[in-house]
């Protein structure tokens, strides 16, 4: 059966925020990513709970129902660990998570999944992704309200329905069963990947033969980073195969990684550890929080379906307007151009005599921009040969008797009585 023969995981903090906010982790059975949120106060100390906690739950399940229990009890958990926290520290209310955890049973991948990280399976050239994102904006395409990419887009596409934190004592977490396929690539990752990278470039990368799946952790966050990803970006890579390829090592990457320097002042277990990131925390620019949790419910929805139903309509009075606005400055541009031609004339032929033309020889379309408004007794053929050749190619003038004067040349090198 399939092993993960070799893990990776990176974290950075992206190009724009001042402190990371991201945590993940490999261990010997299990591996996880955590996206925190709540602003610099407490995002971080929500994912380093979660991450920190979930990492020590390391161990090998017998059955898939096992694992499936054993992650979401290890998910309600961290969630009771930092709603323990907020209880403690007022300056921490509203903090919370997402998380995605996974492990292989045999010949199946289990996954728990809560939030808008997410899980994605590199299987036979095709990247798919496993996990649907707790936000209502994947409820509004679930819906068929809109696109998945009109989703990418939309302004409350950050919007989360369920997390890990002080919003709700139980959570609902999603397990997914997967066959483990060797060969298979499996990638965790925060939306600081997914919502600046297309999957197209990540599953160009996952498919690479490398070194080590820390290589292709690596690769993908620079994506993001060369992308201009404004958020923390977080990576945890596995690769499936018979046997290892690189030494398993337990890591633990972003915020998660630094050192848990807050007790508890009432702790409510014995083995309770929260980490003190609160000081360094204030010293921080304050960026706008890009995620904000709304618990789930249908008036919510139902508003964010009145802004999308206000958004098309606004777009669309906005895109008529620009197209009246684009045909009106084109028609506008055309009466003053072929105003302009009709205030130029030349000379030329019509039939076998000189004739004068007000306007310009050539046509919009149908219409002709030029026409005869003198024609002469001058024969072509009773001109010298230099002029017959400069009649028959017309002679612009910028004035009807410029034009005429010509003609009146013309008549006497003809000697036209």
């Amino acid at each position: 059966m399939p092993k993960v023969v070799r893990a990776g995981a990176v974290s950075h903090v992206g190009r724009v925020r001042s402190n990371n906010q991201d945590s993940g982790f490999i261990g010997k059975h299990i591996y996880g990513v955590a996206d925190g949120m709540g602003g610099h106060a407490g995002g971080d100390v929500a994912s380093s709970i979660a991450v920190k906690h979930l990492a020590e739950q390391d161990q090998i399940f017998d059955t898939v129902e096992d694992a499936e229990r054993g992650l979401t009890e290890a998910l309600l958990e961290a969630n009771q660990l930092i709603t323990d926290a907020v209880d403690e520290n007022a300056e921490l209310r509203g903090m919370g998570t997402t998380a995605d955890l996974i492990t292989r049973v045999d010949d199946e991948m289990v996954i728990a999944h809560i939030g808008d990280s997410r899980v994605y399976r590199y299987h036979e050239n095709e990247l798919e992704q496993i996990t649907v994102d707790h936000t209502f904006v994947q409820r509004l395409v679930d819906a068929g309200r809109i696109t998945p990419e009109e989703a990418l887009v939309h302004p409350r596409r950050s919007v989360l329905m369920r997390v890990l934190g002080d919003v709700e004592t139980s959570p609902d977490v999603d397990t997914y069963v997967v066959p483990a396929v060797e060969g298979d690539r499996w990638m965790l990752c925060s939306d600081g990947l997914a919502s600046y990278v297309d999957e197209k470039k990540i599953a160009d990368v996952l498919a690479r033969t490398v070194e080590s799946s820390r290589e292709v952790a690596d690769d993908l966050v620079q994506l993001a980073l060369d992308n201009g990803a404004p958020d923390n970006v977080t990576v945890v890579v596995l690769e499936l195969g018979a046997r290892p390829l690189e030494p398993m090592r337990s890591r633990i990457v972003g915020a998660a990684a630094n050192p848990l320097r807050y007790a508890s002042r009432a702790p409510r277990r014995p083995k309770r550890i929260l980490p003190d990131m609160l000081q360094s925390s204030r010293r921080l620019a304050q960026l706008p929080e890009r995620e904000e949790f709304v618990p789930p419910s249908d008036e919510f929805l139902q508003q964010l379906i009145d802004e999308e139903r206000k958004r098309k309509r606004w777009r669309r009075i906005t895109w008529s307007a620009g197209l009246l606005i684009l045909l009106a400055v084109i028609a506008g541009a055309a009466m003053l151009m072929y105003a302009w031609t009709q205030q130029q004339y030349y000379v030329g032929t019509y039939g076998e005599h000189v004739a004068v033309y007000q306007g310009v020889q050539a046509t919009l379309g149908p219409i002709e921009l030029s026409s005869v408004i003198e024609e002469t007794q001058i024969p072509i053929e009773e001109l010298p040969a230099y002029q017959q050749m400069q009649v028959r190619s017309t002679i612009p003038f910028p004035t009807l008797e410029d034009a005429q004067a010509l003609v009146e040349r013309l008549e006497d090198a003809a000697d036209i009585n």
